[in-house]
């Protein structure tokens, strides 16, 4: 059944675009406000980064408990509450006079922001049949590529023309109306689950923030390679600790049944390794305008919107695609051209035609829009209602891990490379190895057979009108 304006464009997908927007939005308005916010609170701007690094960490240890709490208290009481604590932490954070206040601050949005998404997302895959589920999501998922675009642009022009309270402060209009329409348009699913399987926790718990603390000592500039490496060895210890729990339990915190689940498992697999090297775009891709290409930031910041409009305008084609050739072909296609384009990026050179620049991020960004889309929809479409939880919470976690992982293996990338060359050659080098690196997911991609994912499309028969819980 194909699903008419008035379904996209209101209820249920509007708010979940808008928490996507939200919190990608927040993930990136901050860091153009650091040097700004530090000279306010007499702090060095190198002092700044816990107030990145705490809201990243309590986003990254809380994800997994989002699905337990979704399906024990209902998805529509989490998600308010969400909501509610992201606009409580926000108003805090533009309320904070010292750095420990806005650290604190950051921690309560931070519990918000790990609910936010991963509640309104298992909401979608609860409330639609397979087919509408791929539609709807092709619709949420364009606030959540414009916001990393957007951010950057926004806390430059808050922090110039107004104060950098209003990074924080924008969000709180936005949780007001979100919580006034999720009272009567948020539905309220729920799922029988077990008590809460705190030894569960404690493992994954510990083994993400080892190894996202791992990956922060990695991208530092002061950093130790053996403390990182032993960190994050001790975060794959403990993942490696929960699957030998996760075995045993019988009711663990997040079912490792999902992985019988051969799409599922294809899907999730294809998009760590997938995310490896389009996680360390946003960080390669300014640097590459700047200090490659020597754009001013001014410059550099709208050169940034080709790859957001390539992607919204994408959205108009990839179900046409998916349709003509079927998940299979068309993730390996994506992923395949997603690391060409990168590759490309290594034949730029100072003085080059900008049209020719805006080009390849238009393209970037349309191919990057399908792969998302795409790879999302075959993870999570197969997936029983009672495994929906599962199955979605650890998608989430297993993508901010591996974004993290993608700018950690891009700065060492850097590192290396510039040893033996310039800074142009660095960053030229790099791009070709994260090209490589993307590519090799299309060999992952290709175990999924060729029908794979076609109840989700249009030429599949549809019936009935939601998903079972």
């Amino acid at each position: 059944m194909a699903l008419t304006a008035k379904v996209v464009l209101t209820g249920l997908p509007m708010i979940t675009a808008a928490a996507m927007f939200m919190q990608m939005l927040d993930s990136t308005v901050l860091n153009t406000a650091l040097p700004t916010i530090a000279a306010d609170m007499h702090r060095s701007p190198f002092s700044m980064q816990m107030a990145v690094i705490s809201y990243t960490l309590t986003v990254a240890l809380l994800i997994p408990v989002s699905g337990w709490l979704a399906d024990r208290c209902g998805t529509k009481k989490v998600f308010m509450g969400a909501v509610f604590l992201f606009g409580l932490g926000s108003l805090l954070c533009a309320l904070s006079p010292s750095l420990p206040a806005l650290v604190s601050a950051r921690i309560v949005q931070g519990v918000g922001g790990a609910m936010m998404v991963p509640v309104s997302r298992l909401a979608l895959l609860r409330a639609y049949t397979p087919h509408d589920f791929v539609q709807v999501f092709n619709f949420v998922t364009i606030p959540g590529l414009i916001g990393p675009v957007v951010g950057p642009l926004l806390g430059g022009w808050l922090v110039t023309y107004a104060s950098w309270h209003w990074i924080f402060l924008v969000n709180i209009p936005l949780c007001v109306l979100g919580l006034l329409v999720s009272v009567k348009k948020f539905p309220d699913f729920r799922q029988e689950r077990g008590s809460f399987d705190l030894p569960g926790f404690l493992l994954i718990g510990a083994g993400v923030l080892l190894l996202t603390i791992g990956m922060e000592y990695t991208g530092g500039k002061t950093a130790s390679l053996p403390l990182a490496l032993s960190l994050m060895a001790g975060g794959f210890l403990c993942v490696a600790a929960y699957v030998r729990h996760g075995l045993r339990s019988p009711s663990p915190l997040i079912s490792l049944k999902v992985f019988r689940i051969r799409t599922f498992a294809v899907g999730i697999s294809g998009n760590m390794v997938a995310r490896l090297g389009i996680g360390s775009i946003p960080f390669l891709v300014p640097l590459m305008l700047q200090v490659g290409l020597n754009y001013p930031a001014d410059v550099a910041g709208m050169l940034l919107l080709a790859p957001a409009v390539g992607s919204i305008m994408a959205k108009t084609l990839v179900l046409r695609v998916l349709n003509r050739f079927g998940y299979r072909h068309t993730l390996m296609f994506f992923t395949i051209s997603i690391g060409g384009v990168y590759m490309l990026m290594s034949l730029q050179e100072p003085g080059w035609s900008i049209l020719l620049l805006v080009a390849q991020l238009f393209v970037q960004g349309m191919l990057m829009s399908g792969q998302f889309t795409s790879m999302n929809t075959i993870t999570l479409g197969d997936l029983p209602g009672e495994l929906a939880s599962d199955g979605n919470s650890l998608l989430s976690v297993a993508q901010n891990l591996c974004l993290s992982f993608g700018v950690a293996i891009s700065t060492a990338l850097l590192r290396f490379f510039s040893l033996s060359g310039t800074e142009l050659y660095s960053l030229h080098a790099t791009f070709i190895a994260v090209g490589v690196m993307t590519m090799l997911s299309a060999l992952v991609f290709r175990l999924l057979h060729a029908q794979d994912g076609a109840h989700m499309l249009s030429r599949a028969p549809q019936n009935g009108h939601t998903r079972g819980m």
